[in-house]
């Protein structure tokens, strides 16, 4: 049962060319930044990306676009990196943009085995063309389908050597629908404790879920865009 790798490398055994990698995060705040890096240095290619967003320029998701290793690129936001918008509009990157909350429970779908649903979000727009639609109680859905992958990346506060995960505050994100939805999910954890250490009241997401677990080294507390204000004036006595 003991699910720990020795480094992120070695947790991404089996990753290839042409693969759909999901990955948890939401803006840089819970990225599963060791394993990212260790993506990068494998120099796989072709990777469909899923992904509610990519990252910035040189941080996160956006290493691996600006090495060229992405082909196709699945989110609901990619406002804040560059090198996406030029891949984009360029024709160099494919893109499907889907709603947030669709995106969400897509891969929610997946982890429960549930292969499309139907969504009132999209409806009589862009995302509704060639995608089949019905009419419930008088009101029209669209069909959405599950959305798996074949390597999942997640990054969780604390884990034990079963792949139990804790996350914290806003890093539990997109990190618990990704664990559940792919074939492989790795778990990169900050503090990694033994098996039976974990309250079972406090657990997240259940080793069930995750077939590989290593420890991250350095891990930063990224800002994506750092907004202050001059200090208050000192008022007179």
């Amino acid at each position: 049962m003991n699910k720990v790798y020795p480094s992120a490398a070695a947790a991404l055994e089996g990753l290839r060319d042409g693969m759909t990698l999901l990955v948890g995060g939401f803006g840089l705040s819970g990225n599963p930044e060791n394993l990212i890096s260790a993506v990068h240095a494998l120099g796989v290619r072709g990777l469909t990306l899923v992904s509610n967003n990519a990252g910035v320029d040189d941080l996160g998701l956006g290493v691996l676009l600006k090495a060229r290793q992405v082909a196709r690129m699945i989110g609901s936001y990619v406002g804040e990196n560059k090198e996406f918008e030029r891949q984009f509009l360029s024709g160099e990157l494919d893109v499907e943009l889907c709603p947030q909350g669709t995106l969400a429970e897509r891969l929610r779908a997946a982890g429960a085995g549930i292969p499309a649903f139907f969504t009132a979000t999209g409806v009589g727009t862009l995302r509704a063309e060639g995608r089949e639609t019905r009419a419930f109680e008088g009101r029209e859905y669209l069909m959405e389908r599950a959305l798996g992958g074949d390597f999942g990346l997640v990054k969780a506060w604390r884990g034990d050597a079963h792949g139990n995960l804790v996350f914290r505050k806003t890093a539990r994100n997109f990190n618990p629908l990704v664990a559940r939805a792919a074939r492989v999910t790795v778990a990169e954890v900050e503090e990694l404790v033994p098996a039976g250490a974990l309250d079972p009241d406090e657990v997240h997401l259940p080793g069930i879920y995750v077939q590989r677990v290593v420890l991250g080294v350095g891990h930063q507390k990224w800002i994506e865009q750092r907004t202050t204000r001059p200090r208050p004036a000192a008022q007179e006595p």
